[in-house]
This record gives structure tokens, C-alpha cells and sequence, in this order.
């Protein structure tokens, strides 16, 4: 419990002891606690050091420890100003990083990443250098599966970062994901929005850091590169936004918003279909979105079609952006 406040198991064990036995003696808390009088000796000796116990009065040494709500207080605060001094320095080394990157070749301000393990890690560590906002592109293959990474950021989220992020049909299409974790997301607070194609997969941080994992050979990523700010940067960023806005939103289409549905919006499973008609997926993906049969799925497409009184795919998202469903 204490060992983020720098206590040894030890002498937190002899801590809760002292409180269980006040004014022992070094023998007796070494007999209470099992451990040899030179061990209780040199746990009593820090627990005085940090301010958790006190010798009483009298020529025999006995010990009371101080009250957790008095002694543990003043080492949080010490903790606290260490972990705020270490976030300054941190943010001291980052300028040096970067006024020396932008005075050596350009080729610094790109690192490549090799290796699952440390992609992995580094990908896992994005969402916590975030501000403000964080914006990615969001296609397959995955090193993470895109269930992993939910619980973090629904934690970003609830702590003011925003999240905006593009799905390719093919990661809308990817089994489960539509009815799982984009639909967790969204719950969550993140913004989808669903594009045909992606040029790549992307994450950026802010507007001062960027992750590209690379394809090395086919379904896996081999590599990824992190991209410090330059001009290659604010071009990720520009062209991030550029999708964003060609990008149809999706959630309107699963069913989010009560006041749209009471209006007359479809129910949840045309829901899922508009918004793998709007992504742009076939009747197999569409199928595989919704985990039912492919005869089943072109049923509700046709379904869908003949109430909205169109022809084909696209007057029926025409048909639907009038509605206000899109």
C-alpha cells in the first residue's frame, strides 16, 4: 500500500504492526512481526526517518506510531512535488529535444520502431502524452486488437481529450467491430466518422506527434514511424482533416441520438445497414458487419430500399441524408 511513498514491504508490515501494538519495544515488534530484532531495528529506524512512528519518553526504548491521517499526508505531498518536478523536467528535456533535432538533419525528426513488443508499447503510451485531442485513421492489420485499447480511452475521454477518429469500410467491416467496440467508443464519447479507403493508418497526438505503422509484408505491421513536428507533420494533419471532412459521420446510424429516433429514424438494424451502405461495403461485408447470412442481409438492404421508395444504393443515401439520417 505505501510502496509508492517509498516503503519497503517490510517496514510497511512493521508500520501496521506498531499501530495494532503501540508503545512496544524493538523485541516485542520483532516477535509480533517475525522478523530478527536487527530487521525491526532498521524499519523502526526509517519509519522515524519518515515521520510514521515516535520514541516515547523513559529509559526503556518503546515506540507509537503516528496516525496514518497525519504521518502519510506530509509524504503524498512530497511525492506529489517530486512527480510535478519530474513532469517540468520532463517538459525541459522535450524543448532541448527538440531545438537539437531541429539543428541536426532532418532525418532526426523521424524515429522508426521496430519489433511487435515495442510497438505495442509505444502504442499503448500515445494516449497518454495527449492534451487535448487525438486523431487517427483506423484500418486494418492490428498488432493491438482494437478491443484493447477501449478502457484507456474511455479514461482520455472522461478526462476532457477528444477523440475524432476515420474508420475504413474494411475496419468497420472487420467482424464484431461494428456492434462492439466502435459502438463502446461511441458510448464513450469518441466522433466516428467511415470512409471506403484510408490512406494509411495514422494516429496523431496533438499537433506535435504523429505514429505511422508500416506493412512490412502482408497483414503485419513490421514498423512504425513517429513523426516529431516538421513539415511532414502539419502535411499528416492537413491531410487528416481533409478525410475528416469527406468522412460521413456514423452516429446518427447506430441508434445514439433518442430525439433522432422518436422523429421517425430507422430502428437499429437499419441503423448498422445505412452505415455500412454509407461506408461503402458489399452485401457479403455488410453480412459479416451485421453476423448474419449474406441471404439475410440483401433482405434488409431490399427492405430498406422499397420503404424508402428508391431504385438503388445511392438514391437510397440520398434519401436517407434528406431524412436527416445522415
Amino acid at each position: 500500500m505505501f510502496k509508492a511513498l517509498g516503503l519497503s514491504p517490510s517496514e510497511e508490515d512493521l508500520y501496521t504492526v506498531l499501530i495494532h501494538s503501540p508503545r512496544s519495544t524493538v523485541t516485542e515488534l520483532a516477535a509480533y512481526g517475525s522478523v530478527s530484532s536487527q530487521q525491526a531495528t532498521r524499519d523502526l529506524q526509517k519509519l522515524v526517518r519518515h515521520g510514521l512512528a515516535n520514541r516515547l519518553p523513559g529509559r526503556q526504548a518503546r515506540y507509537i506510531a503516528v496516525a496514518p491521517d497525519i504521518a502519510v499526508e506530509p509524504l503524498l505531498a512530497k511525492r506529489e512535488d517530486e512527480l510535478r518536478q519530474a513532469r517540468l523536467g520532463t517538459s525541459d528535456l522535450m524543448k532541448a529535444f527538440h531545438e537539437a533535432s531541429r539543428e541536426h538533419h532532418p532525418a532526426e525528426l523521424v524515429e522508426i520502431i521496430t519489433g511487435e513488443s515495442n510497438i505495442r508499447s509505444r502504442t499503448d503510451q500515445l494516449p497518454g502524452a495527449a492534451q487535448h485531442q487525438i486523431r487517427g485513421f483506423d484500418r486494418p492489420p492490428y498488432v493491438v486488437s482494437p478491443e484493447e485499447n477501449i478502457n484507456q480511452e474511455a479514461t482520455r475521454i472522461r478526462e476532457g481529450i477528444t477523440y475524432r477518429v476515420v474508420y475504413s469500410a474494411q475496419a468497420v467491416m472487420w467482424p464484431g467491430r461494428l456492434e462492439g467496440d466502435i459502438r463502446d467508443a461511441l458510448a464513450a464519447g469518441e466522433q466516428v466518422r467511415v470512409r471506403p479507403d484510408l490512406p494509411t493508418k495514422l494516429w496523431i497526438v496533438d499537433d506535435k506527434m504523429a505514429m505511422i505503422p508500416i506493412n512490412t509484408r502482408q497483414n503485419a505491421v513490421g514498423a512504425s514511424f513517429i513523426v516529431r513536428p516538421c513539415d511532414l507533420l502539419d502535411s499528416l494533419i492537413s491531410m487528416f482533416e481533409a478525410e475528416w471532412d469527406r468522412a460521413i459521420p456514423l452516429r446518427s446510424f447506430l441508434g445514439e441520438d433518442p430525439a433522432g429516433a422518436a422523429a421517425g429514424e430507422p430502428d437499429e438494424t437499419r441503423t448498422a445497414v445505412l452505415s455500412c451502405l454509407a461506408a461503402g461495403l458489399t452485401d457479403e461485408g455488410i453480412a459479416r458487419s451485421l453476423g448474419c447470412s449474406l441471404r439475410t442481409a440483401q433482405r434488409h438492404i431490399r427492405r430498406l430500399m422499397q420503404d424508402l421508395n428508391v431504385s438503388s444504393r445511392f438514391q437510397a443515401g440520398m434519401e436517407a441524408r434528406q431524412r436527416g439520417w445522415v
